[in-house]
């Protein structure tokens, strides 16, 4: 089984809404990928957030934790580590880079984990994410 390290984020707009993106034209996710050999897990967050919703001004707010799942990586099986950070972008206009990743948009919180194709992905934002946004 392969293992490997993925990381992302959760942004909120000036609004309180956060960003899902439509990933392979038919999954629903949070902003995140693998992290790149050498590259640092922040660093990674950062990139692919650009990379699947074109922001970059993003402030980071906090890290929201790591959860594993069960995935696919290469057509085999794998166990996939993922950390969040949470971040706040004062852009509004999303434009995805990444064409597998070609929609991404703006959700109010109580949405977003029912939107998320993954039960793990959702299971994670209900549990650890929902209290910190509702917490201010």
């Amino acid at each position: 089984m392969i293992r490997s390290r993925a990381a992302g984020g959760v942004v909120v707009d000036p609004r309180g809404r956060v960003v899902v993106v439509r990933q392979r034209a038919w999954t629903w996710s949070l902003p995140k990928g693998h992290v790149d050999p050498g590259e640092g897990v922040l660093d990674a967050a950062r990139r692919e957030i650009h990379e699947e919703c074109g922001l970059a001004d993003l402030e980071l707010v906090r890290e929201l934790g790591s959860f594993s799942r069960l995935g696919v990586g290469r057509g085999l099986p794998e166990w996939k580590t993922i950390t969040l950070y949470l971040f706040r972008s004062p852009e509004a206009d999303l434009r995805p880079l990444d064409p597998a990743n070609p929609e991404a948009r703006w959700v109010p919180p109580d949405e977003v984990a029912g939107l998320l194709s993954n039960p793990a992905d959702g299971r994670f934002f209900t549990e650890q994410v929902l209290p910190v946004l509702s917490a201010g």
